[in-house]
């Protein structure tokens, strides 16, 4: 008998993130950014920059409220992508990362966690992988046609555009926890929700 997604979900102690077409809509702008060297002239080093959904970082305090823990495992290393990751304090970073089970097992083993207790959320053929052996694999409205066909869960919308939000709200609505979560991260006396996604642009002070 086929386990449904809202059963799959209420199982879930972990989400993990691809980034690329995930947290972002994809889009990646490299431009140039002149530098001063120690002699005093100027050379020029590229900067990566990305878009990211405010829905989402919200989202990472509604997934932390309701008692999972969250993190990032993406192919590309950007600054970018650490900066917002210190911004959300996710407990798991892993950049560089071709074979992305590997940063799995590592998780697994540290958290001592089971695959069906994580939910992986995806775009890609390189999220595959994953999202063939976790327990929720999530695409996002904006994945290849081939990632959707293998998930057990879509979400309404886009990658950058609050499908990271749409996922931790599934799984928080399967275990009953949605609307006590949002509750608690507006509530005044809470100090979780201060504390994550303060807009600092990852200044760790």
């Amino acid at each position: 008998m086929s386990v449904s997604a809202e059963e799959r979900a209420r199982r879930i102690k972990i989400i993990l993130f691809d980034v690329d077409g995930v947290l972002t809509d994809g889009t990646i702008w490299i431009y140039p950014m002149p530098v001063a060297l120690p002699d005093g002239s100027l050379t020029t080093k590229m900067v990566e920059a990305k878009g990211f959904s405010a829905h989402d970082g919200a989202g990472m305090s509604l997934a932390r409220l309701g008692g999972m823990k969250a993190g990032l495992i993406t192919k590309r290393i950007s600054e970018t992508v650490a900066i917002r990751a210190r911004d959300l304090k996710l407990e798991f970073v892993y950049q560089g990362q071709a074979f992305k089970m590997q940063a799995v097992r590592d998780i697994m083993e540290k958290e001592g966690v089971a695959l069906e207790e994580i939910a992986y959320v995806g775009d890609d053929v390189v999220d595959l992988p994953v999202m063939r052996v976790c327990g929720l694999a999530i695409a996002v409205a904006n994945a290849r046609e081939q990632v959707k066909a293998e998930a057990h869960y879509v979400t309404p919308n886009a990658g950058g555009y609050g499908a990271g939000r749409d996922a931790i709200e599934f799984i928080l609505a399967a275990k009953g926890l949605l609307e006590s979560s949002i509750e608690a991260s507006i509530d005044e006396g809470n100090p979780l929700p201060p504390s994550m996604d303060i807009g600092k642009g990852g200044d760790l002070k």
